[in-house]
């Protein structure tokens, strides 16, 4: 292992993401009392452009009335990009009026870490000045080639000490390359394979390298359940820790392919036991299975059983509620 090493910035279960536009009241309340684990407020692209001030007024009410945490969620807001002039009232308005029930910003279109670090300096102030106490996280959005050039800088966090997570925003990512997609998220049958992986992969590489969350985004087509579970499993397989949800049918589907299974995590669990064991004989391996195990096998099942543990808690409290 090499003496620099990055630890994770901050642990959520983010299993499902579940997209709100802020311009539906109805639709804020309903994704409340979803099963998502994270919820996002959206002022950017589900909005439109004369409702984007209605919206952020609805999404300040939101933050103020619903106990997010009571239910089970972590809130997010979707700011709108930094090359709109509705970005920072975005940050001021609702970080100043709700920003003590605020989790994490989502920044989209992130291209260099001075994006970032712009965000990060007007948030900081405005904490300051409110004197809040919670620490609003921030996440990006790589959905342009730019940001995919520069995703390594990004993730490295030069700019920012905010940053949790990154996401694959696959649809606006498609258009700054303009590759040819026949749905959101979904395979065109002229690729032989996953175009899509070669740019998840390196943004997973990137998060894992500086301590980061992989988050995979959208799929258009939320009338095709099997192609939606396919690209969870694509992304699963990866490094991905969770999955956006652009309807609500697709949050028990997320949840349950970010999940592991129960025999992963018991064998997970045993794993760490026999090699506890091992180190107290004074062996650095063990055999479990009929398979040899090391430290390497801890670090994988101590993943699985940290996932696990999160799950168990979020469902615990949610019988105690």
């Amino acid at each position: 292992m090499s003496f620099t090493q990055y630890k994770p910035v901050a642990t959520r279960l983010q299993r499902s993401e579940l997209a709100c536009p802020g311009s539906n009241p109805s639709m804020i309340e309903k994704a409340a009392n979803s099963a998502a684990d994270f919820v996002f407020l959206d002022l950017e692209d589900a909005v439109a452009p004369n409702d984007k001030v209605q919206a952020r007024k609805n999404i300040i009410e939101a933050l103020n009335d619903i106990d997010w945490k009571a239910k089970g969620k972590t809130v997010s807001v979707r700011i709108n990009g930094l090359d709109t002039h509705y970005m920072y009232r975005d940050v001021v308005d609702v970080v100043e009026q709700a920003g003590s029930k605020l989790d994490t910003i989502l920044v989209p279109k992130v291209g260099t870490p001075h994006d970032l670090y712009m965000v990060e300096a007007m948030v900081t102030q405005i904490e300051e000045a409110k004197g809040l106490t919670n620490r609003i996280g921030l996440e990006a959005l790589i959905e342009t080639a730019i940001g995919m050039a520069n995703v390594e800088d990004i993730a490295r966090q030069h700019y920012t000490s905010r940053l949790e997570a990154l996401h694959f925003g696959v649809a606006d990512f498609a258009a700054s390359r303009r590759s040819r997609t026949v749905v959101i998220g979904g395979l065109n049958p002229d690729y032989p394979g996953d175009q899509w992986h070669a740019a998840i992969d390196r943004m997973v590489t990137a998060c894992r390298a500086f301590g980061l969350r992989a988050i995979d985004g959208p799929f258009g087509d939320f009338n095709d359940p099997d192609a939606y579970i396919a690209a969870c499993k694509r992304a699963s397989v990866l490094g991905c820790e969770g999955k956006w949800a652009i309807h609500p049918s697709q949050i028990e589907m997320a949840n349950d392919m970010f999940s592991p299974p129960a025999a992963e995590v018991d064998r997970a669990r045993r794993i760490l036991v026999a090699l506890d064991e091992a180190a107290a004989q004074g062996k650095g391996a063990a055999s479990l299975d009929g398979r040899m195990i090391d430290a390497a096998s801890a670090r994988m099942a101590q993943n699985v059983v940290t996932v696990a543990e999160a799950i168990e808690a979020k469902s615990g409290a949610a019988k105690a509620a």
